[in-house]
């Protein structure tokens, strides 16, 4: 996937918005204003096209030791977050929508009842 397939993908998804609260260089996406991805369109422009995406700490350690790609969350919580670096490894574009889908369905799960409510 390209980066503009990521940015459509994770904007398709509902209550979703894209930001950039670090600096110029870091995109962000969140449902409802909590981070579910991120992107640094400085280093993709160099080269090294990775996404930071939430995982479930068992499912983000599963992840690392079946793809190479996939390593701790770079300056994330390296218990939650997992950076899938696509220029290392050709993942299918429905591997990577899944990734993106946890991600997005792992910060609604951690929202209140309400909150998940207006996704409805």
């Amino acid at each position: 996937m390209d980066i503009e397939q990521i940015r459509d993908y994770c904007l398709s998804k509902k209550g979703v918005s894209e930001d950039f609260p670090f600096d110029e260089h870091t995109l962000v996406f969140k449902v409802l204003g909590k981070m579910y991805a991120l992107i640094s369109l400085k280093k993709w422009e160099q080269g090294e096209q990775a996404i930071n995406l939430k995982a479930d700490p068992e499912y983000a350690l599963e992840l690392r030791a079946s793809h190479s790609c996939i390593r701790a969350g770079y300056h994330m919580n390296k218990k939650h977050w997992n950076t899938i670096y696509l220029n290392e490894e050709a993942l299918p574009s429905d591997f990577i929508k899944t990734l993106i889908d946890h991600s997005y369905d792992m910060v609604v799960k951690g929202m209140t009842k309400k909150m998940r409510d207006t996704l409805l």
